[in-house]
């Protein structure tokens, strides 16, 4: 096996050092890729990828379709940096940690509206948006509390859906092995003033072993109407999905459990101008329905009911100023939990954000200091400073760095949770970390797109659930300090003029991290303690013609906790003028393997799907 290993590894390295002579090769010009001009959408002050200077990863929809991907969750592997701990198939249930992060310290968003849960971060990733819909996906990696708001400890994911330029209809499906099938419908209709944007999509599974299967149904509304120089825009949509969790939160003894979760999000938006300034006035809704039971034939042994529901209102302002831009935003929000376990709870976050971005030198130099002020009702105030800090070296290399003081609070499953395994602690304290970041980026070039960063977080505080043997049940204690150091780099390198022809892209990341915790007695941790150390994956993008396109993706994980291993999957698709064709093989060498110390995932997955545009 490892000397299959190393052949692969071998292989890809070749691949690397052409690839790198061929884009160096090439004729290097002031033309900003299509990433480059990619506005990032944080709530405030908006920059092109290029101006960043923080380390963020996009996914466009063009990466997104060429990917042997059929959700978010799955989707997210391919970020360098991003641990994604998938429970069962196809992201029905998945935790997302970011930098040695875990679940709970990283803020996802739709469209820059926060889907935090406060009762545990294993909701997180209950969207109600198919990936066939979204536009792209942005990975702010590193504090992000100060740009997104609280619980983006180790970063945030916002993922951006698509915005219709006209009128259209489409319809898909797909199929696969163990019973996998999956319809989706969406459609436009879109005039000079108002636009209305609906998908829905049904997916369903057997399972690859007992108690697996799985249904998932998701419905996204998006409408927008112009008034005059002003917009009003709404979102809503749902997510419903029902589970067998063979051992996914207990153990893999307990092979019966069930989950049925529904969560809803809403939104509506109003953008104007003030002067020179522009504002966004937005009013949000989030639900979560959590059902879960210890035997799926058996409710009333043990069960679990959670109902929380989350309503807020966000003001954002940006005020330009000659080579400078101010940014301040408030956001209010009312979280209340109603759980026969947890008990009923309630809190009042209040938030400010100031931010100030200032250029120099001819625009070479950029600082942007700024600070986030909370007060919870229950857990009191904290401030959040931070600054980054970015320098044109050239025209096409950048470096930037930044500092981040970041704040979370313990879930109400930390504080409270109670069953035969786990036992919560209502005396915890909040976690908090100083971030450092030093990096480069690459842009305007039009064959090689680069960016690497050195980075450590200084946590103290830190929660996770521990216990002393393997009979104890887990409880939440706070590690006095855990420091989380390494690197990360992504390279992509474009070879169109590369020998053999079909060769297009070459796609390249791998994040080092160092865990090293201080003051901690010997005891076994479920979550904080996990990281992946080593974390390696390469692309490659074939195309043959103009109408198939080919990618080869292989990732190799090495996590403190599991065995290490290696995983290749692959996508053909055909793209015609109204079809769109795709076949998919996912651990293509039917590797058996673990994301979390639980579940044991899928092994070879055939998939094969076809959409259709009916106008």
């Amino acid at each position: 096996m490892k000397r299959i290993f190393l052949k692969r590894i071998t292989f890809i390295l070749a691949l690397v050092v052409f690839s790198f002579y061929e884009a160096l090769s090439q004729k290097i010009d002031s033309i900003s890729t299509e990433l480059d001009e990619i506005i990032i959408a944080e709530n405030r002050i908006q920059l092109p990828y290029s101006q960043q200077s923080r380390s963020i990863s996009i996914i466009t929809k063009k990466t997104i379709s060429q990917t042997a991907a059929i959700s978010v969750a799955d989707m997210l592997h391919h970020i360098g940096g991003v641990d994604v701990r998938t429970r069962g198939a196809n992201g029905v249930q998945a935790d997302i940690g970011i930098r040695g992060g875990t679940f709970d310290q990283t803020l996802i968003l739709i469209n820059g509206i926060k889907i935090s849960d406060p009762q545990t971060g294993h909701h997180s990733l209950n969207l109600p948006v198919d990936l066939s819909n979204v536009e792209r996906i942005e990975v702010l990696k590193g504090p992000g509390a100060r740009t997104f708001g609280q619980n983006a400890f180790s970063g945030a994911v916002n993922i951006i859906t698509q915005t219709p330029k006209k009128s259209y209809l489409k319809v898909g499906a797909q199929a696969g092995d163990f019973g996998l099938f999956g319809a989706r419908v969406s459609g436009a209709f879109v005039t000079d003033i108002q636009s209305h944007n609906l998908a829905v999509n049904y997916d369903q599974s057997n399972g690859y072993k007992h108690n697996t299967d799985y249904t998932i149904f998701n419905a996204l509304y998006e409408g927008a109407i112009k008034l005059g120089e002003d917009k009003l825009s709404f979102m809503g949509g749902i997510t419903d999905r029902a589970f067998g969790a063979n051992g996914f939160y207990a153990s893999p003894a307990f092979t019966e459990q069930y989950e049925t979760i529904q969560t809803g999000l809403a939104a509506l938006t109003y953008n104007t101008s003030v002067g020179n300034a522009t504002l966004e006035a937005r009013a949000y809704y989030r639900q979560n329905d959590d059902k879960y039971v210890f035997i799926r034939d058996n409710p009333e042994f043990f069960k679990n009911n959670h109902t929380n529901r989350t309503l807020g209102l966000e003001v954002n302002t940006v005020i330009p100023h000659t080579n400078s831009t101010t940014g301040i935003g408030i956001d209010l929000n009312r979280v209340v939990l109603r759980s026969n376990n947890l008990g009923t709870r309630e809190r009042i976050v209040t938030s400010m954000f100031v931010e100030h971005r200032m250029e120099f030198l001819a625009n070479k130099l950029n600082i942007t200091p700024g600070v986030q002020l909370n007060y919870y009702t229950d857990f009191g105030f904290n401030a959040l400073p931070g600054i980054d800090v970015g320098y044109s070296l050239t025209n096409h290399l950048t470096t930037f760095g930044n500092i981040g003081y970041t704040y979370r609070i313990p879930t109400y499953t930390d504080m409270y949770y109670q069953s035969p395994v786990n036992e919560g602690n209502p005396d915890l304290l909040p976690e908090y970390a100083w971030n450092y970041e030093l990096g480069f980026k690459t842009r305007g070039l039009s064959a090689l797109n680069a960016e690497a960063s050195l980075f450590y977080r200084d946590g103290k505080n830190m929660i996770d659930w521990v216990r002393a043997t393997d009979t104890d049940p887990w409880k939440p204690i706070n590690i006095l300090d855990l420091d989380m150091r390494g690197f990360d780099t992504n390279i992509s390198f474009l070879l169109a003029n590369s020998w053999p022809p079909l060769f297009k892209q070459l796609s390249i990341n791998y994040t080092y991290i160092d865990a090293k915790v201080e003051n901690q007695e010997n005891q076994l941790s479920r979550y904080a303690l996990e990281n992946l150390q080593h974390q390696f994956r390469a692309t490659l993008n074939l195309a043959y013609g103009n109408k198939i396109t080919h990618s080869i993706s292989a990732g190799y994980y090495n996590r403190v906790n599991l065995d290490d291993y290696t995983v290749v999957d692959s996508r053909i698709s055909y793209k015609g003028k109204k079809i769109t064709l795709f076949a998919d093989v996912t651990n293509i060498f039917d590797v058996t393997y673990q994301e979390t110390n639980l579940v044991i995932m899928p092994g070879r997955w055939f998939k094969a799907g076809v959409s259709v545009d009916v106008f």
